[in-house]
């Protein structure tokens, strides 16, 4: 595969991300948040076994308990965003969703002691002042939605800093099965005790958790494991990037969705967030591989 190829299939990738906000805006109208959560990530749960049967039969002890643990961060994350979706819109939505990119050098710095750097603190501060733009109140309160989704935001940010301390040591597909399946049995959980779980719902529900699970889930991961050694970490990390606005995009065309002035400038200041923590960080990153090698 070409590296434009691969970067082609990522964007790919990100405009199936953006789609899913709105996706599963629409589908809380007939199913309650933790519900549908369930009922995806037990789609993609079976997709992912069967694709990968051969490493899910030697998933070992270590990678179980990493993986649940890695599981139970993003079981958060999902559940806040699913539930945050329906109060806020889904253009809001995938924006402060986006914040996890900046958040990540923070909870680094906290548990992993990493010190951020230069750009992550930059990246910060512009993302924090976008998203008091895009979501306080004249009584500088957080909107209700605007605040699961920025728990969301939190818990993925945890995510992706635990996937880092373990993925070293394990498979990555072990614990991708693994965190998939936890998400599963985590919101299952809490279903029960939140909800009351039902089968019968609309085709055009079903139609948004099959579509969320096999293909938002299940086969992107599998796409996204396989496509991602054929291009760069910058190519990569820009493409990412761009699932907010596609998001938005989505909202504005299926639902009508417009931000306000404020909130796109203060959508765009998370969106420049975003890129100045991940850019700076890997143009020092190139230039202390430079500095090694001269």
């Amino acid at each position: 595969m070409s590296r434009w190829q691969a970067d082609l299939t990522l964007v790919f990738i990100t405009v199936i991300w953006g789609s899913t906000f709105v996706m599963v805006k629409n589908a809380l109208d007939d199913v309650q948040p933790m519900t549908f959560v369930a009922w995806r990530f037990w789609i993609a749960t079976l997709v992912l076994v069967f694709l990968f049967r051969q490493q899910a039969r030697t998933i070992s002890q270590a990678e179980w308990r990493a993986g649940m643990l890695i599981g139970l961060f993003l079981a958060m994350g999902y559940i806040f965003q699913t539930i945050g979706l329906q109060y806020t819109t889904s253009a809001k939505a995938g924006f402060i969703t986006g914040l996890n990119i900046v958040l990540v050098p923070i909870f680094s710095a906290m548990l992993l002691r990493q010190a951020p750097g230069r750009w992550a603190v930059l990246g910060v501060v512009l993302a924090t002042v976008g998203l008091a733009l895009l979501s306080l109140n004249a009584d500088l309160t957080l909107q209700r939605g605007d605040a699961w989704v920025m728990a969301c935001a939190v818990a993925f940010a945890l995510h992706i800093v635990s996937i880092s301390h373990f993925t070293a040591r394990h498979s990555a597909i072990s614990l991708a099965i693994v965190q998939i399946a936890t998400v599963a049995l985590a919101a299952t959980l809490a279903a029960f005790v939140f909800e009351q779980p039902r089968v019968r719902l609309p085709l055009d529900t079903w139609g948004a958790i099959a579509f969320t699970g096999v293909v938002a889930t299940a086969l992107v991961f599998s796409l996204q494991t396989y496509v991602q050694r054929f291009t760069t970490a910058t190519h990569t990390a820009l493409i990412f990037s761009l699932e907010p606005v596609f998001a938005a995009l989505f909202g504005w065309w299926w639902a009508g969705e417009v931000l306000g002035p404020r909130e796109v400038v203060g959508s765009a200041l998370i969106l420049g967030g975003m890129l100045v923590a991940e850019l700076g960080a890997l143009v020092v990153a190139q230039k202390n591989l430079e500095l090694e090698e001269a």
